[in-house]
């Protein structure tokens, strides 16, 4: 008799068990919880503020909307939906890991948002929602970490209402060989410096600058888009394809 053979994924350039990936991806988040807000805006230079915009702007969330923000983090996008469904609608904070909740908590609080957000630890390859919950989700910088991607994109398709939609926000393949290059010198070499300095910690950063390699291209994140069965997809370039905004619907 043989073992059966154990399933294994990336964590980075690393190959893992499945079973552990989540777990390793949730000691990275531990790690940077506090430090995140910080660093999201030495690394990117703010510019993730202007994805982030843009997300918010292509997501047609309007009064009495159902949002869920998954791996929603610290909240950034959350405190903007917020705004724009009112009393008469609800958002979702949603990650897998507590600590972040705990920050994004403390943040949107501090900021007196309280009456219309929800903050819910939950795995996105299995949504704790009933079918046709929400008009739209939103995942920004979470996909890549995901273990099971294309569950999890049947997940949140199953939880979102017809008519509604997804929006990916995420690291992707930028489409000029010379952005290519620095961008990886960037990667490879300023940012586990800065997250030592800053966080304390460059080994968690460099799994970011890797799972980032790791993660689908444009085209083939379409592809398993359609595949979970989001019709109309499509995705726009930012920065020169550092970031990519992928939006599809249910219909």
């Amino acid at each position: 008799m043989t073992d059966k053979q154990t399933e294994t994924t990336h964590f980075g350039y690393q190959t893992v068990a499945a079973d552990d990936k989540a777990g390793l991806v949730a000691n990275v988040f531990h790690s940077v919880a506090a430090k995140y807000d910080i660093m999201n805006d030495m690394m990117s230079m703010g510019i993730h503020r202007l994805w982030k915009r843009q997300t918010i702007a292509c997501s047609g969330v309007r009064q009495g909307h159902s949002v869920l923000d998954l791996a929603g983090g610290t909240g950034d996008l959350t405190a903007k939906f917020s705004e724009l469904v009112g009393d008469t609608g609800k958002v979702v904070l949603g990650d897998i890991n507590d600590s972040m909740l705990k920050v994004g908590r403390e943040k949107l609080r501090n900021r007196g948002l309280v009456s219309n957000i929800e903050y819910v630890q939950m795995n996105a390859e299995a949504l704790p929602f009933p079918d046709n919950t929400f008009d739209v989700i939103t995942i920004a910088f979470g996909l890549r970490n995901v273990t099971d991607k294309d569950k999890a994109l049947r997940s949140m398709f199953r939880v979102l209402k017809p008519g509604g939609r997804l929006l990916v926000l995420e690291f992707s393949k930028p489409q000029h060989e010379a952005l290519s290059k620095a961008y990886d010198f960037y990667s490879f070499n300023i940012l586990p410096t800065m997250g030592q300095l800053v966080a304390n910690d460059s080994e968690s950063y460099r799994y970011l600058a890797e799972s980032i390699r790791m993660h689908p291209d444009q085209e083939t994140l379409k592809s398993m888009m359609n595949e979970a069965g989001f019709e109309q997809v499509t995705y726009q370039n930012m920065t020169g394809g550092i970031v990519a905004l992928h939006r599809g619907f249910k219909y």
